[in-house]
């Protein structure tokens, strides 16, 4: 049984925010091996190896692909490179409830983006189950309480920033995959991301003269199970993933999704952490999942001319 291209776009942006949802618990343990520069150098290591290994495109295919590396460097500048750093530093600043609540306005900016630059105009139904959608994100971290001490204006403004990041990329990357093919705009900015956070950790450890303490996490077998998970299905598979559903799907949809991601999250902490659900979590969840089955069932909003020339 064969299904239409944009039931397997949703299904992989589904399947991506699946993977997304889980990473939590990996990096959260991940960080007790090492500090967040030097893990995400070793999960954009993982990658690039698992890259190489299971998708690489070929000598002659790198080569074409070198004419076309100044057009990704955008993208990759956004979306792994400012999007992880700004969100690490912004969590320094900021607690993990503040940031899920301006997380939630990727959505928001994706679409502004993407009407801007794409010229996707959401229809006034897709629009309200956006908002919808992100206002289950927003009840989710909020209802708990988060007092004023909790956070402080550079962390709120940086994780504002890494949101803008991901929304940039999530809208460039939508114009790319009409010229490039997923596999090929993630083994590039794979590649990037590696050569980046890998050069960034050993200069700082070259300064401080503790380029061994770079490679001790390696030793141990829980930081490898974190690192294959989070380099490999959280960024390899979901970037192919995500750059698949961009090449059928609009920006704006496919950002949604990533609201199903807090769902995830939530299931996984219940399951794996045994922690207890309350009343916003369930209500919060009925919205995400509404709001992106709404998006994806309402009607796009056409242009006069293409609805004047449907009608014809």
């Amino acid at each position: 049984m064969k299904f239409p291209i944009q039931q397997k776009a949703i299904l992989a942006a589904v399947i991506n925010a699946i993977i997304i949802g889980f990473s939590f618990i990996f990096v959260k343990h991940s960080l007790s091996f090492a500090d967040p520069l030097d893990s995400l150098a070793h999960r954009f290591t993982f990658s690039f190896i698992a890259a190489t290994l299971f998708a690489f495109p070929g000598w002659s295919r790198l080569k074409a692909m070198r004419k076309q590396a100044f057009a990704v460097i955008p993208l990759a500048l956004l979306n792994p490179s400012l999007f992880f750093a700004l969100q690490a530093f912004g969590l320094q600043h900021a607690s993990s409830a503040i940031a899920g609540i301006v997380q939630a306005t990727v959505p928001v900016f994706t679409m502004i983006l993407a009407a801007v630059f794409l010229k996707e105009r959401a229809s006034t139904v897709q629009l309200l189950c956006t908002l919808l959608s992100v206002s289950g994100v927003i009840l989710v971290f909020a209802v708990p309480g988060v007092g004023a001490s909790s956070a402080s204006f550079l962390g709120i403004t940086l994780i504002l920033l890494s949101a803008l990041a991901l929304a940039g990329y999530t809208t460039i990357a939508r114009k790319l995959t009409q010229t490039l093919r997923p596999k090929d705009l993630t083994y590039m900015m794979i590649l990037f991301g590696f050569i980046v956070f890998n050069l960034i950790a050993l200069v700082k450890h070259g300064a401080a003269g503790t380029i061994g303490t770079y490679f001790m996490p390696l030793r141990k077998p829980g930081f490898i199970v974190d690192m294959a998970y989070l380099g490999v299905l959280s960024f390899l598979v979901t970037s192919f993933l995500s750059n698949f559903a961009l090449s059928v799907l609009e920006a704006s949809k496919v950002s949604v999704f990533a609201g199903l991601s807090t769902v995830v999250t939530i299931a996984g902490g219940v399951l794996l952490l045994h922690e207890q659900l309350g009343w916003y979590h369930w209500v919060g969840a009925i919205m995400i999942v509404s709001g992106v089955t709404g998006v994806n069932l309402a009607k796009k909003k056409l242009p006069p001319a293409q609805k004047s020339a449907e009608t014809s």
